[in-house]
C-alpha cells in the first residue's frame, strides 16, 4: 500500500481552516475582535511569506481553546464546519481522493493546523488518517500549549518519519500534494511531489524542478493522477 499524502489548507479545501477559525471566533465575540483579527491576519501573512514563527503563532492560536469546555468547543466546531468549511469543500479534491482510493493507496492528511480544528475536516473528507499539530490536554481540557513537534515545515518530515516507522510504511511510490512553499521539505522527500494551486514561491520551485502543477479549483475534469514528466 502506497502513501497518498495531502496538505489540507488551500489544497484539499479552498481556504485556510486555521485562519477561518480565527474569523469564526471574532464573529462569535469569543475573543477581542479587533486585536485578534489583527494578529490572526499578521500571522497568516507571515505563513504565506514563509516567515511564520510557529511557536509564537501556536501560543496565540491555542489560547482560546483553554477558555472553554470540550462540550462547548464541540458546539462551536459544529457551527464552524457548517458556516466556514462546507462552503469551501472542493469537488475536484474529492475526485482526487477517489482516484487514490481506487489505486489502493493509504490517504493521509498532514497539516500544520491544530488537531482540534482539522480532525473533523479529515473525517468529512474520508481520509484514512490525519496528522496535525497537537494541542496539549490536561484533565479533559486544552491547556493552550502545543504538544510535541509542530507539524510544520521540517516538522512534517520528522512527524511523518516517526509515524511510518510505527506503521510500517515507506515513501516508495508516495505522492504529496501541497500549495505552500512551507511544505518544500516534505515535497523533496516523496516520489511524486505535486504543487496544487501553489503560492508564487512554490510555483517557481515546482517549475524549476519539473514537478506537476495542478488546480483543484478549475472546471477541468480530473481523470488521472499527475505524474512527473
Amino acid at each position: 500500500m502506497k502513501l497518498a499524502i495531502f496538505d489540507l489548507d488551500n489544497t484539499l479545501i479552498a481556504g485556510d481552516s486555521d485562519h477561518s477559525w480565527g474569523e469564526f471566533l471574532t464573529g462569535k465575540a469569543l475573543v477581542d475582535a479587533e486585536e485578534y483579527r489583527r494578529q490572526n491576519d499578521r500571522f497568516y501573512q507571515d505563513y504565506k511569506n514563509g516567515t511564520l514563527n510557529m511557536n509564537a503563532y501556536l501560543e496565540f492560536s491555542l489560547a482560546p481553546l483553554a477558555r472553554h469546555t470540550l462540550d462547548e468547543l464541540q458546539v462551536f466546531h459544529d457551527e464552524f464546519m457548517r458556516l466556514h468549511i462546507e462552503p469551501i469543500m472542493l469537488p475536484k479534491a474529492q475526485a482526487l481522493l477517489a482516484l487514490h482510493r481506487q489505486r489502493g493507496d493509504y490517504l493521509l492528511i498532514i497539516t500544520a493546523t491544530n488537531s482540534f480544528i482539522t480532525h473533523p475536516i479529515g473525517a468529512r473528507l474520508g481520509v484514512d488518517h490525519i496528522m496535525a499539530t497537537d494541542a496539549e490536554m490536561l484533565d479533559d481540557r486544552y491547556t493552550g500549549r502545543p504538544l510535541g513537534t509542530p507539524c510544520f515545515r521540517e516538522g512534517k518530515v520528522t512527524r511523518l518519519q516517526a509515524w511510518m516507522a510505527q506503521q510500517g510504511f515507506s515513501l516508495e511510490g508516495s505522492y504529496f500534494y501541497s500549495d505552500s512553499i512551507n511544505d518544500l521539505p516534505l515535497l523533496k522527500e516523496v516520489t511524486s511531489p505535486v504543487a496544487v494551486d501553489p503560492d508564487d514561491l512554490l510555483r517557481e520551485e515546482a517549475n524549476r524542478r519539473g514537478w506537476p502543477v495542478i488546480s483543484l479549483r478549475d472546471e477541468r475534469p480530473l481523470t488521472h493522477l499527475p505524474s512527473i514528466a
